[in-house]
C-alpha cells in the first residue's frame, strides 16, 4: 500500500509525478551517521544538581531508668522566696526569686535542684495520692536520685566541726552556713565540687545540703579532711526536741502552741516533730495533737527555768 502511494500513484502538487521520482531515499550508511534531532517540546530538559545527602542519623541515648514511684516536676521561686508544695513550705530565699526549681519526690525523700545542683534534701511527707497528683498536674518519671554516688577516686572528703550559737561552721578562715538548728551540735562535712553535706558523724543522718564554695584542692587542705565515706542518707523519724511547760502548762514548738495542762507546769517534756503531727510525752503520758503550722523545728533543746535576781 505504501509502495504503490510513493511510486506508482501520480501527485497534484508534483505537477502528477509520484514521490518516488522526486526524493530518493538517504541511504541507510548516511542515516547512521546523522544524529537524531527531536523537535523542541521534546528537547532533553536541563540536567538538574543532584540531590544533598541526607544528614547521618544519630540514635538518642536512651534516657535514664526512672526511679519507681519518683517523680520530677519544676516550680518557679516567688518573690517571697517560699515554695509550697502539698501543704508543705520551702524556704529559697528572696535572692533565689524567679529561678525554676526542680523537685525530686518519693515517699521517703524530697530534693531541689537548681540549675542542676542540688540545694537541699528533706524528707519527704508525700503519700502515694500526693505523687499521684503531682505526677497528673505536670509531673513526670523521675530519673535516679541527685544524691552523690560513693567516691573511691578521692573526688570528695569529709571532717568534723561544731556548728556553733548562730548555726555556722568554721572552714578555710571563713564561717559557712549550717543551720542555726544544728548549733551547738557535732557534725560531719562532707566535701565535693559542688555540694556541703552536713550529717551526724554517727548515725550518718543527713541534715542539711549546702552549695560549696571550694574546689577539692582546697577542701583538700582544710584541716582534719579524710576521704569521704559513703553518702548519707535522710533519716525518716521525726525531729526529737524538748520544752519546758509554762506556767499554765503551754509549750511552743514549730510556732504552735500546745495546751498541756496546770498538772505540767514547769516541767520538761518531750516533743517528737512530724510533717503532719507533733506527739508529746510527758510525765509518762503521750499526747498527740495535729500540727497546725509548717515553721521548722529551730531549738532543740528546752530553755532552762529563769531565776530571779537576788
Amino acid at each position: 500500500m505504501a509502495d504503490d502511494y510513493n511510486t506508482r500513484r501520480p501527485h497534484q502538487s508534483l505537477d502528477m509525478a509520484s514521490p518516488a521520482d522526486r526524493f530518493a531515499p538517504v541511504p541507510l550508511e548516511e542515516r547512521e551517521a546523522l544524529p537524531l534531532r527531536l523537535p523542541a517540546a521534546l528537547a532533553a530538559a536541563p540536567s538538574l544538581p543532584p540531590d544533598p545527602p541526607k544528614p547521618e542519623r544519630v540514635l538518642p541515648l536512651p534516657p535514664l531508668a526512672p526511679t519507681p514511684g519518683a517523680v520530677e516536676f519544676d516550680r518557679v521561686v516567688p518573690a517571697s522566696g517560699n515554695l509550697s508544695v502539698e501543704g508543705k513550705q520551702f524556704w529559697l530565699g528572696p535572692a533565689r526569686a524567679g529561678v525554676t526549681v526542680t523537685f525530686w519526690v518519693d515517699h521517703d525523700v524530697i530534693h531541689l535542684l537548681a540549675g542542676g545542683a542540688r540545694l537541699k534534701s528533706v524528707r519527704s511527707h508525700l503519700s502515694t495520692a500526693d505523687l499521684a497528683r503531682l505526677a497528673a498536674t505536670g509531673g513526670r518519671p523521675a530519673g535516679p536520685p541527685p544524691l552523690p554516688a560513693p567516691q573511691s577516686d578521692g573526688s570528695a572528703v569529709e571532717v568534723d566541726r561544731v556548728v556553733n550559737a548562730v548555726g555556722t561552721v568554721g572552714l578555710a578562715g571563713r564561717q559557712v552556713l549550717a543551720a542555726e538548728i544544728l548549733a551547738g551540735r557535732r557534725v560531719t562535712i562532707r566535701l565535693d565540687d559542688t555540694t556541703l553535706t552536713f550529717f551526724d558523724p554517727e548515725t550518718r543522718e543527713l541534715l542539711r545540703t549546702r552549695p560549696s564554695p571550694f574546689s577539692y584542692a582546697q577542701a583538700a587542705r582544710l584541716r582534719g579532711a579524710r576521704p569521704a565515706g559513703p553518702p548519707p542518707r535522710p533519716a525518716l523519724e521525726p525531729i526529737r526536741a524538748q520544752r519546758r511547760a509554762s506556767n499554765t502548762g503551754v509549750i511552743m514548738v514549730a510556732g504552735q502552741k500546745v495546751a498541756l495542762g496546770r498538772i505540767h507546769a514547769h516541767t520538761t517534756v518531750t516533743v517528737f516533730v512530724a510533717d503532719t503531727t507533733l506527739t508529746i510525752e510527758a510525765g509518762g503520758d503521750t499526747r498527740t495533737v495535729t500540727r497546725t503550722t509548717t515553721q521548722p523545728v529551730r531549738s532543740i533543746k528546752a530553755h532552762r527555768p529563769r531565776k530571779a535576781a537576788l
